[in-house]
């Protein structure tokens, strides 16, 4: 619900000067305590009263605060005085009264202790501060906190030290060319090491030990001289270069009553309500009827304004996420922007699989519609994770979802059963192939469905091309070029594309994310599989059995280093395919727990895999069939069988379970069938009497064999796909 906040928060709230308005992310490896520093951060400038205050105040939804993990980024307003010069400030909790809760007229007030002056605790500064998530999975959402703030803060857990994530958080916000002030956190604990963690952070990032903030955010400790660095240290922000709206759209996500509410900071000019904008990319245009600050609930600013610098969120009757494309510029539709801010690449969905409503105990049929809702409903609040209706023999119509990384397949699949209230069936995650085929025509999966081109500026993601510097979304954008030029550059620009990604002519580069869809071997050129750069920062007696682990799952070694005395970090480049299953898991035990990994995708590289089906009783089971290396399509093929079949029950006749690449059978097991003994009936008696019902028997299974179908249940289907290999 809305609130209005005080009158005389609201003569202090904007400060007349850009100087003092400081935008900020908190960035770490998970687990690290960036939750808990935003929750002392509200807390420490009476952003929220005693009542209200909580763990984990910035995650809304209920998965978030039961797993203990921040999933989306949020960001929040506060105010705080500081003293230019100074090295450590006061709390506004230790002059102000305390705040009371309340809404509508009757906000909370901040008000000094004994009518003193507030002027005389320093400037007031407004904090835009966004938390963000320490996942790998969710490194996205990383990347766009930091487009839209000036500086970060880099918390380092002082039992853990240095982690994968904390680096690529580091080069991260590196990139982005902004300040950072690392923050050692977690020093209250009996087994904190804060000056071993600052040496490390000195060798690993090149931050100078001495600069670490030591900070319990538990306790609060170190607090105050954390909000003086942020006033000091991080830069105020930039001054507008142009006299139109430009404002960035850092996150968006869907209200039932209210629509799409738009995150957004501005650069240049301002917006205010009543105002009609523009989003610069997607061409819409909406009016504004609402534009408010989150504090850290939303409340309507009484002006209606924001100028540049600030952040906000807006609120302009826009009906669906799909009008709204994260990363675009918003610009006012009377005296628009020529240029846009510089955007975010979307996200690549790296991890594939199959959701199916799941059948009930009772032998109701599975309800598709009700799925079908939850999942259209879902994508409203999270656009990173795509879609497509797919149908199997084995398990009825359902859908093909993208995801970008295991554990967000995972809480996608939660948050379906949780908000959506179905039951879901998942198959085993797969990953994209990119297969180069002969000829142009268009290539239909096994659901009839056209496999779509690898979209090439996409997978260039913003690298420069020798002789073609222009991307395509340039040539579109530039009006001085005539319909003639435009398609001569664009004609050039693919095939510079074309050339760097090594596609010959009257070929192409299709998209495969389901074993099942791969076209006939007989016009495949090649299968590429993602290759991913694994960083794995590990104790350094452990080093030996990572290695061990890495190369089994086909991994190249790149390096080592030391990241202090007794930690290693090693580099491999690894198919992402033989990461997806339970390479995290099974590096987590032969390393005690103390392993964490960080992994990218590199690149699409061309490599010996085919596609392995699974026939049973010699007819192939699409859903069943994987893409596996050659050289372990023999093993991987004898397992499948094997465990198919202790999972399939026996029928009425023999059922054999094989595994084929191609015409060439490389593994097989027999279900042995149900047989009545016919011989019951036969007390003694000559042989051929026997021989002759046994002979009679046979007939009736090979007869059975060649009319009968055999059912695969659910959970023979999931036992084996589940297991990864």
């Amino acid at each position: 619900m809305s609130r209005d906040p005080a009158p005389s928060l609201l003569l202090l709230a904007m400060p007349e000067q850009i100087s003092h308005i400081r935008n900020f992310s908190i960035i770490a490896h998970i687990d690290h305590g960036k939750s808990t520093l935003a929750d002392r951060l509200l807390q420490a400038t009476n952003a929220v009263s005693a009542r209200e205050a909580r763990e984990q105040m910035l995650d809304s939804m209920d998965i978030e605060r039961e797993r203990g993990i921040t999933i989306k980024a949020s960001a929040v307003t506060v105010f705080h005085r500081h003293k230019m010069g100074s090295k450590t400030d006061e709390l506004e909790t230790e002059y102000e009264a305390p705040v009371e809760d309340a809404a509508g007229e009757d906000a909370p007030k901040h008000k000094t202790k004994k009518g003193e002056s507030a002027e005389a605790h320093g400037d007031l500064f407004m904090l835009n501060f966004i938390d963000t998530p320490g996942h790998v999975d969710f490194n996205y959402e990383v990347a766009r906190a930091l487009k839209a703030c000036d500086g970060a803060i880099l918390v380092v857990d002082s039992t853990q030290g240095v982690q994968a994530q904390t680096l690529v958080n580091a080069y991260l916000a590196v990139n982005e060319n902004l300040t950072i002030v690392p923050v050692i956190n977690k020093i209250d604990l009996p087994s904190a090491r804060p000056v071993d963690v600052a040496m490390e952070i000195e060798q690993t990032l090149g931050f100078k030990a001495e600069d670490c903030i030591l900070v319990s955010a538990k306790t609060g400790q170190g607090l105050p001289e954390l909000l003086a660095a942020i006033c000091e240290k991080f830069p105020a922000p930039r001054n507008p270069v142009i006299p139109q709206t430009r404002a960035l759209i850092f996150d968006a996500v869907y209200d039932d009553y209210r629509g799409v509410i738009v995150y957004c900071r501005v650069f240049d000019g301002e917006l205010k309500v009543g105002d009609k904008i523009r989003m610069m990319g997607v061409g819409t245009t909406f009016q504004i009827s609402e534009i408010g600050k989150m504090n850290p609930k939303p409340y309507k600013l009484p002006g209606g304004k924001v100028g540049p610098g600030e952040t906000c969120y807006v609120v302009a009757a826009i009906r669906s996420l799909k009008d709204v494309r994260i990363g675009d510029t918003v610009t006012l539709d009377m005296h628009p922007a020529a240029e846009a801010l510089p955007g975010y690449q979307p996200p690549r969905q790296m991890v594939f699989c199959d959701f199916y409503p799941a059948t009930s105990e009772d032998g109701d049929g599975s309800d598709f519609e009700e799925l079908r809702d939850a999942v259209e409903k879902l994508s409203l609040n999270d656009s990173s994770f795509t879609f497509m209706p797919v149908h199997s023999e084995a398990l009825g119509f359902g859908f093909r979802c993208g995801f970008l990384g295991l554990l967000h397949m995972d809480i996608i699949q939660e948050r379906l059963e949780r908000e959506g209230d179905v039951e879901i069936v998942q198959t085993a995650p797969t990953v994209s192939y990119h297969v180069l085929v002969r000829g142009t025509d268009t290539v239909t999966g096994a659901n009839g469905q056209a496999l779509r081109p690898v979209d090439l500026e996409l997978l260039n993601n913003g690298a420069t091309i020798e002789g073609s510097p222009v991307t395509t979304a340039e040539l579109y954008a530039n009006k001085n070029l005539s319909p003639t030029q435009l398609s001569v550059k664009l004609a050039e620009r693919q095939a510079a594309l074309r050339a760097k990604f090594q596609i010959p002519e009257v070929s192409q580069l299709l998209e495969v994310h389901n074993p099942a869809d791969l076209p006939d071997m007989g016009h495949v050129l090649e299968i590429r599989e993602p290759i991913c750069r694994v960083d794995i920062m590990i104790p350094a007696e452990y080093v030996g059995d990572v290695m061990k682990l890495c190369m089994d799952r086909r991994g190249i070694y790149k390096n080592q280093s030391f990241v202090s005395s007794s930690r290693v970090m090693v580099s491999f480049e690894v198919p992402l395919a033989e990461i997806i299953y339970d390479f995290f898991d099974k590096m987590k035990g032969m390393t005690s727990g103390y392993g964490t990994m960080d992994y990218e995708v590199l690149e699409y590289r061309s490599e010996n895999l085919v596609k392995l089906d699974i026939l049973i009783n010699g007819d192939p089971v699409e859903a069943l069939a994987i893409i596996v290396h050659r050289d372990r399509a023999q093993q991987r093929g004898r397992v499948l069988c094997a465990k198919l079949r202790e999972q399939i029950p026996r029928h009425q006749f023999e059922i054999p379970v094989q595994a084929a690449i191609g015409g060439k059978v490389i593994a097989r097991e027999t279900i042995k069938s149900f047989r009545k003994n016919v011989l019951a009936k036969c007390y003694g008696g000559d042989v051929s009497r026997k021989r002759k019902l046994l002979e009679k028997q046979k007939e009736g299974k090979k007869r059975m064999k060649s009319i009968g179908s055999v059912t695969i249940p659910q959970e023979a289907f999931m036992a084996v796909l589940d297991q990864g290999e």
